[in-house]
């Protein structure tokens, strides 16, 4: 009797010892690393201020006995230049456009004759700039300096898209982007007619733009 009382207690305690033996460890799932946050897009605007287009060329009048320049201005100008999350500029969004028919000289005759002639405004009333590079511009965007970069783009003038470059000057302060962008062109690259009024004696083939630039990070 004692004999039978040792191994019931014996198979009492060896029992739930193999059954825990033979139950396998369960380990918490492992947890997949936390993804770091994707970069957004960053769009930046045109400012209220600070955004001028200009045309510089030079001509003879018949009523001065020197050259001088002739000037075209205007401040009519939307648009605004998008970077992708990896710090490209994206064409889509980023896009300048012009009223042509604002641009003003000293001489509401001239102007008059530009409209109608040169740029043929009631046809082509606005030129646009398509910005697709802006060579040596750091994919991280600095807060502070001065650099010359150069913008590479496709400029639409007078109906005519051809790809164009530009030289920048470009001054970061915080989250606004300011400077200067000019090029050269000439009438006959986007088949503009050269200015002839009576009181013209000659136009120099060769039209200096420049866009006075103020982008704000939206």
């Amino acid at each position: 009797m004692v004999g039978r009382v040792v191994r019931f207690v014996a198979a009492a305690v060896l029992i739930p010892s193999v059954a825990l033996a033979q139950t396998p460890v369960r380990t918490p799932p492992r947890r997949a690393p936390a993804k770091p946050p994707t970069a957004a897009p960053v769009h930046f605007a045109l400012a209220p201020t600070g955004n001028q287009v200009r045309f510089t060329v030079r001509e003879q009048l018949t009523t001065i006995e020197y050259p001088i320049d002739a000037i075209g201005t205007t401040s009519a100008i939307t648009g605004g230049i998008t970077f992708t999350a990896a710090g490209k500029v994206d064409p889509a969004g980023s896009r300048i456009s012009i009223a042509m028919d604002s641009l003003k000289t000293d001489k509401d005759n001239r102007d008059a004759w530009i409209r109608t002639h040169t740029l043929r405004t009631d046809s082509f009333p606005t030129a646009v700039l398509v910005v697709k590079e802006l060579q040596g511009l750091p994919s991280t965007l600095p807060k502070s300096g001065t650099l010359s970069i150069k913008l590479v783009g496709d400029l639409t003038l007078h109906g005519v898209t051809k790809p164009w470059t530009w030289d920048v000057v470009l001054t970061a302060s915080g989250n606004d982007y300011s400077g200067k962008a000019s090029t050269h062109i000439k009438f006959g690259d986007f088949g503009m007619e050269q200015p002839r009024l009576m009181i013209v004696i000659s136009v120099v083939d060769d039209v200096k733009l420049e866009y006075d630039f103020h982008f704000v990070k939206q």
